[in-house]
């Protein structure tokens, strides 16, 4: 019995020392489907949540912040995901084009450059979107020969509503 056990052992090590080096199967890896905002249209909320000029009062500060608008606007995506910079700008740009922006993963962070007025206006946007939301804020800058005039900042919620309408 004793020489079957000595016989028995290497073949045990072998065994052993084999389970031993093995990994096991790596998880497949898994993609994340990519989070895109789908063009429609879109129902977005501005909140005021800052204002000021050079010549700003305490009532006219005040006033603005009880300011909100909603729009309907027709946001078109393009192939990349990237929203319609006009419609993200709301009335406080026009001809917009993005400065520059990165959207990942439901996140979006990007600077507008826009006509605005007599002047231009740069609008810094940062926040996180899903198909059919988003909630962002605003920050926008008004120049006019060079010299800011106005800033503002702002609290942004959209939810899309559908396909766009022909006008």
């Amino acid at each position: 019995m004793q020489k079957f056990a000595l016989a028995a052992l290497p073949l045990g090590l072998a065994l052993g020392l084999a389970a031993c080096g093995s990994k096991p199967e790596p998880a497949p890896e898994t993609t994340e489907a990519p989070i895109v905002m789908k063009a429609g249209e879109w129902t977005l909320t501005r909140k005021t949540t800052g204002y000021n000029t050079p010549t700003v009062t305490p009532a006219e500060y005040q006033a603005a912040l009880k300011q909100v608008s909603e729009d309907r606007v027709c946001i078109a995506v393009d192939a990349a995901g990237v929203p319609d910079a006009d419609a993200l700008a709301g009335d406080e740009g026009s001809d917009c084009t993005y400065k520059d922006k990165l959207i990942r993963k439901g996140r979006l962070i990007a600077t507008l450059s826009c006509t605005s007025g007599k002047g231009t206006s740069e609008i810094a946007l940062e926040g996180n979107f899903t198909a059919d939301t988003l909630t962002l804020g605003s920050t926008m800058t008004r120049t006019e020969g060079g010299q800011p005039v106005l800033r503002t900042t702002h609290d942004v919620t959209g939810k899309r509503a559908g396909e766009c309408t022909k006008a």
